[in-house]
Formats: C-alpha cells, structure tokens, sequence
C-alpha cells in the first residue's frame, strides 16, 4: 500500500494535469464557461422550486436551501461516478501505447467533480443568503462530509471502471440504477412522507441520505451531524473505498485484453 501510495504522488502532476483538462473540456466553447457551476444548479434548483414547492414548501424550512444542497451533492455523486464508468475504456489508446498506473484516471475524473462541486457551492451560497439562512460555526464541519462523499464516490467508480471494461452494458444498468436511487433520497421532499419500514432501509442502505442530512443539518439548521450518522457515513464511504480498490487491481492486469 505504501508503494502503491508512493506511486501514486510521483505522478501527481499527471493527475493535475488530467483534472485541468477534464474541467477545461467541460467549458470549451462555452460563451459563459466557469459561470455555469454557478448557473447550472441555480437554474436545476428553480425549475424543482416551481415544481415541488406547493407539494412540500410549508412542511420543510428553507425549502430552496434545501434542494439546492440535495440537489449539488447528489449531483456530485452522479457526475463522478459516471464519468468513472468510461475512465478506462476512454483512455484505452493512451493506455496502450504508456504504462501509468491505470487507477489515475479514475481518480481524476473524481477530483474534476469534485472541483466542479466546490465551484457549484457558489451557487448554494447565493441561495442560503437570498434564503436567509443563518450561518453559524457549525458550517465548518462541511469539509467532513466532502471527504466521505468524495471517497464513497472514489471507491463507487473503480468499481464501476473496472467492471465496464468487461461488461460495457453496465452503463445502461447503472443509468437506471441511479434514476430510482435518486428517488430514493430526499432530495425535495421530506423524509418524513415515507413509511417507516422504508425510512429504515434508507437510513442502512443509502449513503447518500447520511451525506446529504449532515450537510444540511451543519450549513441550514447551525448543529452538528449525529455522531451515528458521521460513523455510519465513513464506515460505507471506507467500505465502499476498500470494495473499489480490491476489484480495479485484482483486474487491472487484464484490461488491456478488452480495451
């Protein structure tokens, strides 16, 4: 692991400099170019604003605050993991021709969304602000929830890497995956609507309520996450993590017979 990790920062400047390029590729050509992090999810959370606001507006304070940070942390998830999907089958030419360690472009792909994400927290700002949300000390434990997501999402995208190169239909499988879990995360509606059997399944199988209740609990409500919850989101974050980096090595050597 120590070697793996010493291997990894010598071609750190590789990794640089594949992030630069996947966020300068996003905006190419693009008459507001970095402006839409902020744009976009402002724009996503009006259209959900208009839609959802007269279902669940009086039941939930600071409703555009709220969706708005279901909506950019989910997003994240989204965005990274599918890039994730075609991070290997996409490089295979350079892959053939150089020999670097193969996980980096996985990892990069994660890191580039996670610079969209801190881009896009733009936008969450201007709406807790327009929002009036008070903003207090306890906003200082978001850094703890992006290092449980961002590993949840690293260790998701190996998984889904490595598994692309030999089964390309799980791009079509994952898509529809990520529709219902969608659904399957209060992202505009209250967690409270459901049945309490179905509450319990969210609570132990979906890492993205963990998240998304601790940001919103440290940025909209001023108090810190349950400890319950913290343990609970690093336990999956680190299992899913262990999970993604087992499969991607234990294939790895064999990817350049598919790609």
């Amino acid at each position: 692991m120590i070697g793996r990790l010493e291997r990894l920062y010598s071609f750190r400047h590789l990794l640089k400099q594949l992030v630069e390029k996947d966020i300068k590729l996003k905006y190419r050509r693009s008459f507001l170019g970095y402006l839409w992090s902020v744009l976009n999810p402002l724009l996503v959370m009006v259209v959900m604003l208009l839609v959802f606001s007269h279902m669940f507006r009086s039941d939930i304070e600071y409703f555009p605050a709220y969706l708005i940070i279901g909506q950019t942390l989910f997003n994240f998830m989204s965005e990274a993991t599918n890039q994730a999907i075609y991070s290997i089958t996409g490089n295979a030419a350079l892959l053939k021709k150089v020999y670097v360690p193969k996980y980096i472009f996985t990892l990069s792909k994660i890191t580039s969304s996670l610079v969209n994400l801190l881009f896009s927290m733009g936008a969450m700002l201007i709406v807790l602000v327009v929002n009036s949300v008070p903003i207090s000390a306890s906003a200082l434990f978001v850094p703890v929830v992006l290092v449980q997501i961002y590993l949840f999402s690293l260790g998701l995208g190996l998984f889904l890497a490595q598994g692309a190169v030999f089964f390309r239909d799980i791009q079509y499988i994952y898509s529809v995956l990520l529709t219902a879990w969608t659904y399957l995360t209060p992202l505009f509606y209250p967690m409270s609507l459901l049945p309490e059997a179905m509450q319990r399944g969210i609570r132990l199988l979906n890492p993205m309520y963990h998240y998304v209740t601790q940001f919103r609990d440290a940025v909209m409500y001023q108090r810190l996450p349950e400890w319950e919850s913290v343990a609970y989101g690093f336990m999956l974050a680190v299992a899913f993590l262990v999970l993604g980096t087992w499969s991607f090595l234990k294939a790895q050597d064999r990817f350049i017979l598919y790609i």
